[in-house]
């Protein structure tokens, strides 16, 4: 039996009416009082303050019978909005959503910098344009959170990021200090296996997220909560090691497993065999449709890999639910079914293998959805994408160009 003071019992029926508003969609007074437990009177009263907030709206139930049309509850999907980014190399994913979960907007800007300093900047001239951009609006842009695409410390401040290079970094810091805005720092693999979660696999108590970009980085949840570790470091299963004496990686040490699965090492591989300097993602798709036998050759190969990796983490954690977060898998056939046929150990057990809907942008979604939930202060929130993400703008940053 839970038992408080009367602030802590409000707060616990307030985060308890959000979060069936939100799961619900649009919920009359006397469906929230059914489902919630809680009298007409408390959730008379929690609904007008939610109402003054403007964090709720309440209209008319469409009927086409004659009589009294219940008063329906839904959020104020416009009442503010938030930013989630994905920090990869040199690429930056910028995704905007409203308070409902739904995306808004979606950029894609490159640069062409290692340097720690030019990257915040850009970081901070674009989450400042968007600040501006959605300042007209009840709370405007309430948050921003960042994956970072190496080790984060529980306490947000980075530790190391191996494409860059960056060593205890204090990007939040580096940020609030120029933007008048709330940040989160958080791996990568983290906020993707959040999004899953969140949006897609609500009933998933032992989920595993695999992201497999310009590294690879896994994020897992347990009861619907983040697993980070002791310091923040769990889930930095790229650099567990799978071939001995293997190629050389950024860590330090040799044969980590996203030299061999991770999107950019097979990038490298395809386009050192192909003799192409540059390959994108159009041009692959058609030489896999093709049945180019390099390509075919390769990404046959980059499964098998793969799969060394995999057949470990569901050793280490018998999980519910496996997600790949991969564009070249998404487009390969039977992708999924292949890798599956390499995972035979009979001491290795789970339960589905997923490739992701979200794609790259999962990281991104998954710091919106976060962003809400710690705004609402709500303890879990299930939401559902029901639109399409945005058409993706994708434009070079100028200002390292500028003299």
């Amino acid at each position: 039996m839970i038992t408080g003071d009367g602030a802590y019992i409000k707060k616990l029926n307030r985060s308890l009416i959000l979060r069936k508003i939100i799961e619900k969609k649009s919920i009359s007074r006397a469906d929230l009082s059914k489902i919630t437990g809680l009298n007409k009177a408390t959730i008379s009263v929690q609904v007008a303050d939610l109402l003054k907030e403007n964090l709720i709206l309440e209209t008319p139930q469409e009927q086409s019978f004659v009589g009294r049309r219940p008063i329906m509850l839904s959020i104020n999907e416009n009442a503010g909005y938030f930013l989630g980014i994905d920090l990869d190399y040199q690429k930056v994913q910028f995704l905007i959503t409203n308070l409902n979960g739904q995306p808004v907007h979606y950029k894609t800007v490159t640069f062409h910098t290692d340097d720690y300093n030019e990257t915040a900047s850009i970081l901070t001239t674009h989450i400042r344009q968007y600040m501006e951009q959605y300042a007209d609006c009840q709370y405007g842009l309430i948050s921003a959170t960042i994956g970072v695409h190496g080790t984060v410390r529980n306490d947000e401040s980075i530790q190391f990021v191996p494409a860059y290079q960056w060593q205890e970094k204090q990007l939040k810091d580096d940020l609030e200090k120029e933007l008048s805005l709330h940040i989160s720092i958080y791996n990568n693999a983290n906020l993707s296996a959040y999004a899953e979660r969140v949006y897609n696999y609500h009933q998933s108590n032992h989920l595993l997220s695999i992201m497999l970009s310009s590294g690879i980085g896994v994020g897992y949840m347990v009861n619907g909560q983040l697993q980070t570790g002791y310091h923040g470091f769990a889930g930095e299963m790229g650099h567990m090691i799978i071939q001995q004496d293997g190629e050389l990686c950024n860590c330090g040490n040799r044969g980590c497993w996203e030299m061999y699965s991770s999107e950019k090492s097979l990038f490298k591989r395809l386009t050192t065999n192909l003799q192409v300097e540059t390959l994108s993602y159009q041009t692959l798709k058609t030489f896999i449709q093709e049945g180019n036998p390099i390509v075919t050759s390769l990404i046959e190969q980059y499964m098998v890999d793969l799969s060394t990796g995999l057949n470990n983490l569901i050793n280490l954690y018998n999980p519910e639910t496996l997600v790949l977060t991969n564009e070249v898998l998404a487009m390969y056939p039977n992708a999924i079914e292949k890798i599956e046929n390499n995972l035979t150990s009979t001491v290795s057990h789970y339960g589905t293998l997923e490739l992701s809907s979200f794609g790259s942008k999962s990281c991104a979604i998954g710091g919106c959805a976060l962003g809400i939930q710690h705004f609402l202060e709500i303890p879990e929130i299930a939401l559902t994408l029901q639109k399409e993400f945005p058409k993706s703008t994708i434009e070079q940053d100028q200002s390292l160009l500028i003299v």
